[in-house]
């Protein structure tokens, strides 16, 4: 059971540097200013693109990094 939460914990761990590595840099400068009102008016539809996937893509895989961290942790103390 330990061998298949490593490989698991391996998956999920090159998935997130991928995931992270995907999405565009948040850089805040003179154009995230002059383009503030276009982000308020595509802000409710941002789940749905392709940013918005990869934010919920992220957050799941780290949930399930978490719980494989866990179940390693539990798996090394028994």
């Amino acid at each position: 059971m330990q061998t298949l939460f490593t490989i698991l914990h391996i998956l999920i761990s090159l998935f997130v540097i991928v995931v992270v590595m995907a999405q565009p840099a948040k850089v805040q400068g003179l154009s995230s200013a002059i383009s503030g009102g276009a982000q308020t008016f595509f802000g409710k539809n941002k789940a749905r693109t392709y940013e918005g996937k990869l934010q919920k893509a992220t957050t799941i895989a780290m949930i399930l990094f978490v719980i494989t961290s866990l179940a390693l942790g539990y798996f090394a103390n028994k």
